[in-house]
């Protein structure tokens, strides 16, 4: 079934298998020391981005089992519990941390397997605060895995992440800047072609043009993203919009 975000359910958790997989091989190449290093994201660690995936698996447990059983199960207790688990869980051995990326996503992957097909539609809340289809939760969760696994930095990019997750991200990306007065209208282009443009964020208002950014499918998600600075993009219009963070 695909949702109208344009999630669909069981491709996207097939995918969400395949990057932990590769998550996982990745991170036991690992040596103790490497994860007490910085990762990309500002004032975590290596091991505060394990723990933070350990956690967000189990988060959507919670969710899945909301939109199966009918009773609200938020996805953290509260946001202090959220960052207090992913501070105690940090500083692990990496067989405890490997240990845990393995079992939360075995109980993941049951949960998804367990929602019959009539919940799909069952709307429940994420961290967010706006409601969305139980459809859409593998292809949040795969985003988790395959955008923290870049920010690791460990050696997967974001020009490595599949062509049809850049492109279901890019997507989805676009349906929440479409609200956002604060992001101007977007023109992104690809290539030479028609199929090579798309247009995202709010509607260009009366005399309004899009502000037009030229990349690779991967620069530009990136960028969308705020994993690049957009460095390797092309702006005729002047400097790159500032973006919000992405999560």
């Amino acid at each position: 079934m695909t949702d109208r975000a344009g999630a669909d359910y069981a491709r996207d958790a097939a995918a969400v298998r395949e990057a932990t997989d590769r998550l996982l091989t990745a991170v036991a190449a690992l040596d103790e020391a490497s994860l007490a290093r910085p990762s990309e994201l500002p004032g975590w660690t290596r091991g505060h981005v394990l723990a933070h995936l350990a956690r967000n698996a189990d988060a959507l447990v919670n969710l899945l089992t909301w939109a199966r059983t009918g009773e609200e199960t938020p996805m953290y207790p509260d946001a202090e519990t959220r960052d207090a688990d992913i501070r105690r869980d940090a500083a692990r051995p990496l067989a405890v941390h490997l240990d845990d990326l393995r079992t939360s996503a075995a109980r993941f992957d049951a949960a998804v397997a367990a929602l019959p097909p009539e919940r799909l539609p069952y709307e429940v809340t994420p961290r967010g605060g706006v409601p969305e289809p139980a459809s859409g939760l593998p292809l949040r969760r795969l985003i988790e895995v395959e955008l923290h696994h870049v920010d690791l930095g460990i050696g997967h990019a974001v020009a490595d992440l599949p062509a049809t997750f850049v492109n279901q991200l890019t997507v989805l990306i676009g349906t929440r800047f479409a609200g956002r007065p604060d992001i101007p209208p977007l023109r992104l282009v690809t290539g030479p072609g028609e199929g090579d443009v798309r247009h995202t964020g709010r509607p260009a208002a009366p005399g309004e043009s899009p502000v037009t950014v030229t990349g690779s499918p991967a620069a530009l998600l990136g960028w969308l993203t705020g994993r690049t600075d957009g460095a390797d993009l092309s702006c005729p219009d002047g400097p790159l919009p500032v973006l919000p963070a992405l999560g």
